[in-house]
């Protein structure tokens, strides 16, 4: 059953065509990847889903719903969120800190809630939530140090974490494993595989074949603003327009 579905999408800046007409489909509690070459539109389309930017046309809908041009906010709490390919983290309070700003519902600070109890309740529940983001994503020794002090691998969690905390249905990842060390990378793919087994589903762009392999079924390529296949990886690598694209024969 689709959770995502992107039809007729388009997107241009300046004159300049990034995504043009783009249709898929993301089903519930699959990774699913979306490939293809630099400047394929593959960012443009994250941007467009995520409500950064709106489309100039086509249609977004999730969980049944229309979410085209809605703003970032607003899909986000109608369980759609996204990690960035360089993480978005508040470098001098601590992770666990970091964690605690992205879950819905913050209680602030008011008259009201202070007398009630409930901002404390709240609050509670929310730091609850975060120590156990962290445990689950092998962040807790950490939780206390700083962000900025984070190795590159364990930016990429607090990302997922932050991501997480958000209480989403689905989750778009840009690059999860960009930048990071061999093993870091295993853990994340592991991190990922074991989410998606509770129930998650995501959507994946990254340029690590290796990782697309083991992780990713189906797999959704994109060149010159469209989408070009889609289907296994197995698949996908045996398509000889695929490997136009990359290679750059396409016409």
């Amino acid at each position: 059953m689709a959770l995502l579905e992107i039809a007729g999408l388009t997107r241009s800046f300046y004159g300049v065509h990034a995504v043009r007409g783009a249709d898929f489909s993301v089903n519930a509690g699959t990774v699913t990847a979306l490939i293809g070459p630099n400047g394929a539109g593959k960012t443009t389309a994250f941007q467009c889903i995520s409500g950064v930017i709106a489309p100039d046309g086509g249609r977004v809908s999730f969980a049944g719903r229309d979410i085209t041009g809605w703003t970032a906010d607003r899909i986000t709490r109608a369980g759609l969120t996204r990690s960035f390919q360089i993480a978005r983290g508040i470098s001098r309070i601590s992770v666990l800190d970091n964690l605690m700003l992205y879950a819905p519902d913050q209680p602030g600070e008011g008259v009201l809630s202070a007398l009630s109890g409930t901002g404390a309740a709240r609050e509670a529940e929310i730091l609850d939530r975060a120590i156990g983001i962290a445990r689950r994503l092998n962040l807790l020794a950490v939780a206390n140090n700083p962000a900025g002090a984070l190795s590159g691998g364990q930016k990429k969690l607090l990302e997922l974490g932050r991501a997480l905390m958000a209480e989403p249905k689905m989750i778009l990842l840009d690059e999860p494993i960009a930048g990071v060390n061999p093993s870091l990378a295993e853990t994340i793919a592991e991190h990922i595989a074991s989410l998606r087994d509770d129930g998650m589903t995501f959507l994946v762009i990254e340029h690590h074949m290796d990782l697309i392999a083991k992780l990713c079924d189906p797999v959704i390529v994109m060149a010159e603003g469209r989408v070009l296949a889609e289907g296994s990886f197995a698949a996908i690598a045996d398509n000889q327009a695929v490997r136009d694209a990359y290679l750059g024969a396409r016409r």
